[in-house]
């Protein structure tokens, strides 16, 4: 698995994590990603992508271990990012819009003007057919992804930032300020609300019941969904928490917590006593102002495949960059077929001009 930062310094971070070494984490590349700061990261089981200030998405494939390109589409700063399973992304950004993306050929299938203001987060129902979106109008937007239109529009009291669907599907949050609004999605409406002394920054559904949030300050809380009870609070960081993630691992719920001192953490969750704190499993200090993690795991056919080659190559260590810039085609499809490298080349100059003019304005609105 690989631990993934983004930061304010523009630069992602990758560090390889060996649960079979006692959880050691090692350094696995530095990359500046970026011309502003990093805002959002996501990550499915062959990509990473992350979102920025300077209103480019940039992909890497991690299975080739390579710079996959950039889509341009937003103007605006990325805020939100998030894969449903293999073949799709959704990204939405200041200037209003929801992309939706076909991971095979990076083509926009669908750009909504989904707000009009911000468009602050988004979430994927785990069937794949619904999303949630919230943003700057006081909306909280209801999305038929089948036929890429609106269903559902609700008024909101105050902008919300963050909107969260559970694991199951039958639930969702809804976070605004410092205030968790609890939504089944049978009636649509608040089953309960969990205040908190702090702006909310993260939060993650670690079951269907128990949702892990973090704030403007040290701890991590979890919280019983349906009878809105703090069940453990633990101090996670030195300073205050930007963004929490969390996974199963076989049989063990994982907690991943960043904090502006530069540490990322790595946490062991035992469900069934929650009135215990989580156990540290490992930790890493990048020293930089972090703003967003993932963590990204291979598939189990591939752990399957490459688990002989991986010990092999684990003693070495390579003396090439592990993100290389490749060529990337209007279509998304990386230059490898004899006989269109020459094409190639000329596709690939336009998107980096592209980038270089985009960059340009960016820098011009900021002096």
């Amino acid at each position: 698995m690989e631990l993934i930062g983004g930061c304010y310094e523009q630069i992602v971070f990758g560090f390889a994590v060996r649960p079979a070494e006692n959880w050691a984490v090692v350094p696995d590349f530095t990359h500046h990603a970026h011309s502003a700061s990093l805002s959002a990261v996501a990550v499915n089981d062959r990509y990473v992508v992350t979102g920025s200030r300077d209103e480019t998405i940039q992909i890497y494939d991690m299975k080739k271990r390579v710079e996959h390109g950039a889509l341009l589409q937003h103007n605006g700063t990325i805020s939100c990012l998030e894969f449903h399973g293999r073949t799709h992304l959704l990204s939405g950004a200041e200037d209003g819009l929801i992309c939706i993306w076909n991971t095979k050929n990076w083509e926009c299938l669908k750009s909504i003007k989904a707000h009009k203001g911000h468009a602050t987060s988004l979430s994927v129902h785990p069937s794949g057919k619904l999303a949630l979106s919230v943003g700057t109008d006081k909306t909280l937007r209801t999305w038929n992804l089948v036929e890429g239109k609106s269903a559902f529009v609700k008024n909101l009291k105050q902008n919300a930032h963050l909107v969260k669907w559970s694991p199951s599907g039958e639930s969702y949050v809804v976070v605004a300020a410092n205030k968790v609004d609890i939504y089944q999605l049978a009636t649509a409406s608040v089953s309960g609300t969990i205040v908190t002394e702090k702006r909310v920054s993260s939060v993650r559904f670690i079951t269907d019941r128990i949702l892990a949030i973090a704030g403007d300050e040290e701890f991590v809380r979890f919280f019983d969904c349906e009878s809105q009870e703090c069940l453990c609070e633990f101090k996670a960081h030195e300073n205050r928490i930007k963004d929490i993630y969390s996974f199963k691992r076989e049989d063990l719920h994982i907690l991943v917590t960043a904090s502006s001192d530069g540490y990322i953490k790595m946490w062991s969750l035992d469900v069934e006593k929650f009135k215990t704190s989580p156990s540290l499993l490992c930790e890493v200090n990048t020293k930089a102002r972090l703003t967003c993690i993932a963590v990204w795991l291979k598939s189990n056919l591939e752990i399957e495949q490459t688990s002989d080659e991986a010990k092999a190559s684990s003693s070495q260590v390579s003396e090439e960059p592990l993100i290389k810039k490749i060529c990337r085609t209007d279509s998304g499809k990386t230059a490898e077929r004899d006989g269109q490298e020459a094409s190639e080349k000329r596709k690939s100059t336009n998107v980096q001009q592209n980038v270089q003019q985009k960059k340009k304005k960016i820098l011009q609105r900021l002096k």
